[in-house]
């Protein structure tokens, strides 16, 4: 499909009149604000649309990132993070040795344990769910955001339990609600090019379908910047687009920058600033019906973070602690960065910082 435009001047004034009178864009509009060099209108009409959901308030959580196993069965080609069952550098953390590593490095005021993995065949479905649970009563005050969609659909595989008994046995145990990880570009054709041999588009999105169906309100991602087209983007933003209408369950769209597999990868083997600031600002014109878009600073780094803040997101992420997957695929950003450096960079772009919970409760207003 091929949508080209003859009055690009009066095609931007269209979307804008559309913007500003609440109407929904379509894939035709998404496509021509991706091929737009109009960066400034984009930008304007993203935080137009951001200022009336959410006002100046910037949210931030202290949170950290644990990773219990790096073992996985899929071979994704953009993945540096897994590893074979017996590889030099291999793991698979029992829950007593995560509580140690987390004693070690947790502070009073961590919110939110962000837990993802591997998809392990080697252990059994229990030991997932006992690892959530051992977490939830050495922390019960900590909120246990755990899982992606497609280890959900690989927990169902190993275990012969639909996604709703998944789900029911990992609530039960403490989990809270689901990370976003897992979408990637939700387009078969991307599936197939990048090997991404874990749960399809329509797995992923039932993943998601049955945890709102169970109260679950979860978070959901785009990894962009490699094979996809302009159009694939556009249509996986209809995809959670539409399941948002059906659901509601979504809180946050979180835009990821693909990085490459060495930190000593050339700039052009990473996606530009321009690209980096056209998805932030793109998904928050496209995704009308989920309150935050936000801006991942471990991809994008802290300063362009700080100018996507008047470009449409609203979240700047959270403390994190040790961030690994984007790291191991050649992140150049800090592992983690302090709630004191995190309000400093929000007040930095003329914002309010907040602290909040994994539902967006207020904590703490830094005017």
């Amino acid at each position: 499909m091929t949508l080209v435009t003859t009055h690009p001047d009066r095609q931007m004034a269209e979307i804008a009149d559309k913007v500003r009178n609440g109407e929904r864009l379509s894939l035709e509009d998404g496509v021509f604000l991706y091929r737009s060099d109009d960066l400034l209108t984009i930008g304007q009409l993203a935080n137009e649309v951001n200022l009336r959901k959410n006002g100046k308030k910037v949210y931030f959580i202290e949170n950290m990132s644990l990773y219990f196993t790096n073992v996985c069965e899929a071979h994704c080609a953009f993945c540096n993070f897994r590893k074979d069952e017996g590889e030099e550098g291999s793991y698979t953390l029992s829950p007593e040795e995560m509580i140690a590593y987390v004693e070690q490095h947790i502070h009073p005021g961590v919110r939110e344990f962000h837990i993802v993995g591997g998809h392990n065949p080697n252990v059994p479905f229990e030991y997932y769910v006992e690892s959530i649970r051992a977490l939830k009563q050495k922390y019960p005050n900590v909120t246990m955001k755990a899982y992606t969609a497609a280890e959900i659909d690989f927990f169902s595989r190993i275990s012969g339990l639909s996604y709703k008994e998944v789900l029911l046995k990992l609530v039960e145990a403490g989990l809270e609600t689901l990370t976003g990880g897992g979408a990637e570009i939700l387009s078969d054709q991307y599936r197939k090019k990048m090997r991404v041999d874990k749960a399809n588009i329509d797995q992923y999105l039932e993943v998601h379908r049955t945890a709102h169906q169970l109260g679950l309100r979860t978070h959901t991602t785009m990894l962009y910047g490699s094979v996809e087209s302009l159009e694939e983007r556009v249509k996986h933003m209809l995809h959670i687009r539409d399941l948002q209408d059906e659901t509601d369950g979504f809180q946050v769209f979180i835009p990821l920058s693909m990085q490459p597999i060495s930190p000593k990868a050339s700039i052009r083997r990473r996606n530009s600033a321009y690209d980096d600031l056209k998805a932030i600002a793109i998904s928050r014109l496209m995704l009308d019906n989920i309150q935050h878009i936000k801006a991942y600073f471990i991809n994008i780094g802290t300063q362009l973070t700080q100018v996507a803040l008047t470009m449409g997101a609203s979240d700047a992420h959270g403390t994190i602690v040790r961030e690994r997957i984007s790291h191991a695929a050649g992140a150049l950003t800090p592992e983690g960065i302090t709630r004191e450096d995190l309000i400093w960079l929000i007040k930095g772009a003329g914002r309010i910082p907040v602290e909040r919970d994994t539902f967006y409760n207020e904590a703490k207003i830094y005017e």
